[in-house]
């Protein structure tokens, strides 16, 4: 932490995987930790996920064990939400993704804080709007996304409300950066930047799947070779089929059950057959007790005719044909969010490089593909593309604006 930045006393509300990991981070950042959850178990596993992920820093040579020891003397346990109120000079909530719940506790942490403590919440999925309805002081309510795992990715979406007061916002940036990340400051819209615009990234090719246009290794094969990390299908998998199809879900719920967003069939079909991925040992890939993968697996709910080819090499499109269509996705989407002012298009490049760890953000893929030819592809598969009944090819007005100035 720079010297001039100051020590806080951060409450965390929630001591889970993201919970404890954006304590971890606030405590190698210098700041007091007041962690608390209504579990007395989960502070218990909290700490413990927390005092292991010190000493694997300790193992690398990343920290000292004196560091390691005065970050465990910064983090304090603590049983009751008031007194976390009471102490904090900003509160993270990192509860369960349940409205009802959230508005709960933002509704004891506005009572019981002075007006000026910034309350955050770390939703991914619901509107901070939503939450900060619960409360008097709306305008020290805002999102502070952090991504998994928090210490490690360097993204953290500062989510605003049109009443988040701009001194808030101000304080959560300096927040934020003070730990260590780059903060993205972005408007109360579902799935905020990265899980909206990515959203094309596990859809699109759920579609091609589903058509038995391509199968799974030939898809991340594909996705991988033009320079994206991993795969949608391992992407999947590591971060649990469940856990993307909730997303999904929300967002269609959210935009008035849009075509572009609609969840496929083949998620609610893994998660019923209980493959999730790595996590349940299999899902559209096999995983050893080690976690290393060992190959495809058929996927389920797929209609009988397409089966084959999806479990197998995959047909139907090549793998540039692939690339596209999961590029004019993500382009697509990137302007629909600037349009409704979400976010600015160089912060929109930024989160989806970090957030997302995308090779080019999809305004600088846009540039390089040249906007005349992504409306055209766009164009091509309204009119190829088998799945095209809802508005997932429809170009977005302002890119269709840009490409004909």
């Amino acid at each position: 932490m720079p010297e001039d930045t100051p020590r806080l006393v951060v409450g965390v509300v929630g001591a889970g995987t993201m919970g404890a990991g954006i304590a971890q981070a606030a405590l190698q950042a210098g700041h007091q930790v007041l962690l608390h959850d209504v579990d007395a178990a989960a502070i218990r596993r909290g700490r413990d996920r927390i005092a292991g992920a010190l000493v694997r820093s300790v193992d690398k040579g990343r920290i000292t064990t004196e560091e390691r020891d005065a970050y465990l003397a910064a983090l304090r346990d603590v049983a009751e939400l008031d007194a976390v109120a009471a102490d904090a000079d900003l509160i993270v909530e990192a509860a369960l993704e349940d409205l009802s719940l959230k508005r709960s506790i933002f509704r004891q942490l506005d009572m019981n804080s002075l007006p000026d403590v910034p309350l955050a919440t770390n939703t991914s999925a619901l509107s901070v709007s939503a939450v900060a309805e619960a409360t008097h002081h709306r305008e020290r309510v805002l999102g502070l996304h952090f991504f998994n795992p928090a210490p490690v990715m360097p993204l953290v979406e500062v989510v605003a409300t049109p009443e988040t007061a701009h001194s808030v916002i101000e304080a959560a940036v300096a927040f934020a950066s003070g730990l260590g990340k780059t903060p993205v400051v972005c408007g109360d819209s579902p799935g905020f930047i990265v899980n909206r615009v990515n959203r094309g990234f596990t859809l699109e090719p759920l579609r091609m799947l589903e058509a038995g246009e391509a199968g799974v290794p030939t898809i991340d094969a594909a996705v991988e070779a033009a320079g994206y990390p991993m795969g949608p299908f391992r992407l999947l998998d590591l971060v649990g089929i469940d856990v993307n199809l909730a997303v999904a879900r929300s967002l269609f719920d959210a935009f008035d059950e849009a075509g572009r967003f609609r969840p496929s069939p083949i998620q609610l079909a893994m998660v019923e057959a209980g493959r999730l991925g790595r996590k349940t040992g299999g899902g559209f890939y096999r995983y050893g007790v080690n976690g290393d993968q060992l190959g495809p697996e058929p996927p389920a709910g797929l209609r009988e005719a397409s089966g084959s080819q999806a479990a197998g090499r995959g047909m139907g499109i090549d793998e540039r044909a692939i690339v596209e269509r999961v590029n004019l996705a993500i382009v697509n989407e990137a302007y629909r969010a600037v349009e409704e002012r979400v976010a600015a298009p160089g912060d929109i490049d930024l989160a989806m490089r970090l957030g997302a760890s995308h090779p080019l953000g999809p305004f600088e893929r846009a540039g390089q593909m040249g906007l005349r030819s992504v409306v055209e592809g766009l164009r091509r598969l309204r009119a190829t593309t088998a799945d095209n009944s809802g508005d997932q090819y429809e170009i977005a007005p302002l890119l269709w604006q840009m490409a004909t100035v």
